[in-house]
C-alpha cells in the first residue's frame, strides 16, 4: 500500500515518461527488496551466520504494536536484544524513524539467536569486579545479571567509568510532562550500560559511582533518589569540592594499584542549558593528554560514522576538546573523556536521554570507539 501511495504522490507535475519511469524504478525496487529479504531468510536459514559467540540462525517477521521500542519487541520474540541489536537495525534500517523508533503497524525483520554463550558476571568476572559491589549480580540489575561474551579484546585493559553528580547532587534537572527528572539517574543508567558492554569483552571495569538498588532501567521515567554511593560504600559528601576531591582519590588510588596496565576513564553527564538549545554528544580531555585525546577522539569518530549511516540526512555536530577547567579533567591521572550526552532541558535531546534504545544506543557506540581506542593506544605511565 505504501509503494502506490508514493507513486500517486509524485504523479503531479511529471511528464508521461517521467510517470513511467518512476513507477517502474519503485516496482522494482519494492520487486529486489523482496526478493532479497527472502534470499536472506533462507541464507541464514541454511548457512546461520556466526558474529563472535552470536549464531544468527533465522529471520522472523513481526509487527509493532502500540507502544514498543526495539527492545520490548526483540524480548517478545525471548531475544536478548544487546546481542542482535545492530543486527535489528541494519536489516530494518527503512522503516525506523531517526534510525531508532518503529513504527506502529509496521512489520520489522527480527534476527533469532540459535546459540549465545553467557557468562555468569558474579561467577566468571576478574576478582576486581567483586570489589564493586558486594553482590554483584544486583549491579545491573536482576535482568542483566548474566554478561553475552562477544570477545576478549579488551582483556588487558582496565576502565573507570564515572556517572556524573549522585547521592545528594541530583544534578541537572528538568521536567517532562508533569514529572522532574535528574541527570544523575540517567548518566548513571547509560555507564551501568556501557559498563556492561566494556565487560563482554573482557575489560576490567570499576564503577566508581554506585546505586545499591537501581540496576539497569528500560523506563522513560527514572525514579529520582539519592542513595548513591562511590566507591567501596563511601558515603558522597555533600559539599562539592569535596565529592569530587573523593572521587578524584579513590580514581588515582586505583589508577596506581593498576600500574603497567592499559587504564582509561570515561565521565559521563547530562549537559544543562537553555530549553531551545538542541546539542550533540561531545567530549572532552586534558589538553596536555595525548592519549585522552586520542580516547576522545576515536569516540568521536564512532559517532560521526554512526550518524552518517543511521541518520544520513543529519549532519552530527557534536565535538571534542581539551577543557583543563574541570576538576576531574584536571586532576585525574589515567588518560581520560569527560562526556556531555545531551540537554537535559531541551524536548530533541531529552528523547536521546529518556529513550531505553537510545541510552543502549549510546553505551554501544562509546563502547565501539573504546575498542577503537585500545587497538592502537598506549599504556602511558600517567595520562
Amino acid at each position: 500500500m505504501s509503494l502506490f501511495l508514493g507513486i500517486v504522490f509524485e504523479l503531479e507535475g511529471m511528464s508521461n515518461n517521467a510517470i513511467v519511469f518512476n513507477m517502474t524504478a519503485k516496482i522494482f525496487k519494492a520487486f529486489y527488496t523482496a526478493i532479497l529479504l527472502v534470499v536472506n531468510f533462507q541464507l541464514y536459514a541454511q548457512n546461520p551466520v556466526v558474529r563472535d559467540t552470536v549464531v544468527i540462525d533465522t529471520i522472523v517477521a513481526v509487527t509493532a504494536e502500540k507502544g514498543d521500542g526495539i527492545l520490548a519487541l526483540l524480548r517478545k520474540q525471548g531475544v536478548n536484544p544487546y546481542e542482535v541489536y545492530d543486527d535489528f537495525i541494519a536489516l530494518n534500517i527503512d522503516n525506523l524513524r531517526d534510525s531508532v523508533h518503529l513504527f506502529e503497524g509496521v512489520t520489522y525483520n527480527v534476527p533469532i539467536v540459535a546459540n549465545t554463550a553467557l557468562v555468569d558476571s558474579v561467577q566468571k568476572q576478574p576478582p576486581v569486579i567483586n570489589k564493586v559491589n558486594e553482590a554483584v549480580s544486583t549491579i545491573f540489575g536482576s535482568k542483566y545479571v548474566q554478561i553475552p561474551v562477544k570477545s576478549n579484546k579488551l582483556k588487558d585493559a582496565v576502565y573507570y567509568l564515572v556517572s556524573g553528580h549522585g547521592g545528594p547532587d541530583p544534578g541537572a534537572m528538568a521536567t517532562y510532562g508533569n514529572t522532574a527528572i535528574a541527570e544523575d539517574e540517567y548518566a548513571y543508567d547509560i555507564t551501568l550500560r556501557l559498563a556492561r558492554e566494556l565487560m563482554s569483552h573482557g575489560a576490567t571495569v570499576y564503577i566508581i559511582i554506585q546505586d545499591p538498588n537501581d540496576g539497569i532501567r528500560d523506563e522513560r521515567i527514572l525514579e529520582i533518589d539519592h542513595d548513591e554511593v562511590a566507591y567501596g560504600g563511601k558515603v558522597i559528601p555533600l559539599n562539592q569540592v569535596q565529592r569530587l576531591k573523593q572521587r578524584v582519590e579513590i580514581i588515582n588510588d586505583l589508577h596506581r594499584k593498576n600500574s603497567g596496565k592499559f587504564q582509561r576513564l570515561i565521565v559521563t553527564h547530562v549537559d544543562s542549558r537553555s530549553k531551545g538549545k538542541n546539542i550533540d554528544v561531545f567530549f572532552y580531555h586534558h589538553e596536555e593528554s595525548k592519549n585522552g585525546k586520542k580516547l576522545a577522539e576515536s569516540i568521536h569518530k564512532t559517532f560521526q560514522k554512526k550518524y552518517k549511516k543511521y541518520q544520513p540526512n543529519r549532519t552530527y555536530t557534536g565535538t571534542f576538546a581539551h577543557r583543563t577547567s574541570l576538576y576531574l579533567v584536571k586532576k585525574t591521572h589515567p588518560a581520560m573523556t569527560f562526556i556531555e550526552i545531551g540537554n537535559i532541558r531541551n524536548k530533541k535531546d531529552q528523547k536521546r536521554i529518556l529513550e531505553p534504545d537510545n541510552r543502549q544506543a549510546l553505551a554501544k557506540w562509546i563502547s565501539e570507539g573504546v575498542l577503537l581506542d585500545f587497538e592502537t593506544g598506549e599504556i602511558g605511565r600517567i595520562r
